[in-house]
């Protein structure tokens, strides 16, 4: 006789560098453990489809959708939210030209997009122009129209690089 299928799963993962320990529903997803159940409201459900990257976290250092990854997946898993990195300082940098070159409007794709930006940086400390959109390109934004964010990574890049930062583009009169 086999043994019936358990609702719920014990995980056990890090946290934004804190060990939690929790029964979950072996259904829920990623995202909705993190708000839901941790109060890790930074990172949103948009389309729970895997398309915005309103939901993108980073799990044993790569970005993922939190929509798409049950969290009953991540047992042993070290996961990190915006809140997370943005305690640790690690987007500070990133996070001050996001404000400087308005490339967060509504802000709701702004976790999301800062992650991205991040895992794109530690992996090429200077991308072309080109490389930036591409990247960024899974994750939507209905309100900037992607340059000022383009700008905002560009600068960083520029900035932790030490090379000449691309002005700041005058406000339409």
């Amino acid at each position: 006789m086999t043994a019936p299928f358990s609702q719920s799963v014990e995980i056990s993962l890090k946290v934004n560098g804190e060990r939690v320990r929790r029964m979950v529903d072996a259904r829920r997803h990623l995202i909705d453990f993190l708000r839901l159940d941790l109060g890790l409201t930074g990172s949103h459900a948009g389309c729970e489809q895997g398309v915005c990257g309103a939901c993108t976290v980073r799990v044993d250092g790569t970005i993922v959708r939190g929509c798409l990854t049950l969290a009953a997946q991540l047992d042993g898993a070290d996961v990190w939210t915006v809140e997370g990195v943005t305690e640790t300082g690690e987007i500070a940098d990133l996070q001050d030209e996001f404000v400087a070159r308005n490339a967060l409007q509504c802000g709701y794709c702004t976790p999301g997009m800062l992650l991205t930006a991040a895992e794109l940086l530690n992996a090429d400390a200077a991308p072309a122009r080109a490389h930036i959109r591409e990247h960024i390109s899974g994750n939507y934004c209905r309100c900037t129209g992607y340059e000022a964010i383009v700008d905002a990574i560009e600068a960083t890049t520029a900035r932790r690089c030490g090379m000449p930062v691309p002005a700041l583009k005058e406000a339409a009169e």
